[in-house]
């Protein structure tokens, strides 16, 4: 990400809403195999908004080897960059560390059918 300022209290209280917005978009985003969004399944592993409104992702998939990652990566990207006050959006895909299902919030483990509690 270009901007490495520190944000003030200032910046995050003004950026809030924003950071929401961009979440609601990226839960707009299915994986093609599971039917739970990309962030629900803790496919993003860092979400960070500058002070030019510019959004830098880190990402990972269930799989390396998912065949539709660059469909799944630029369907991110389009659905942020759509939110009304974002600039731009950068995505560095990653696969360390390993996903696993532990990063699954509830919602989606009600959705697989499994244990919220674990």
């Amino acid at each position: 990400m270009p901007d490495n300022k520190v944000l003030t209290p200032e910046d995050i209280k003004e950026l809030a809403p924003l950071y929401e917005a961009v979440i609601l978009a990226i839960k707009q985003v299915y994986d093609p195999e599971i039917p739970v969004n990309v962030y629900d399944l803790g496919l993003i592993y860092e979400l960070n908004i500058n002070k030019e409104h510019e959004v830098y992702i880190r990402m990972t998939f269930t799989a390396p080897n998912c065949p539709m990652a660059d469909e799944v990566l630029a369907e991110v990207r389009r659905s942020v960059e759509m939110t009304p006050g974002v600039k731009s959006c950068e995505i560095e895909l990653v696969f360390e560390p390993a996903w696993d299902q532990s990063l699954l919030s509830d919602e989606a483990r009600v959705a697989l059918g499994l244990d919220p509690e674990m």
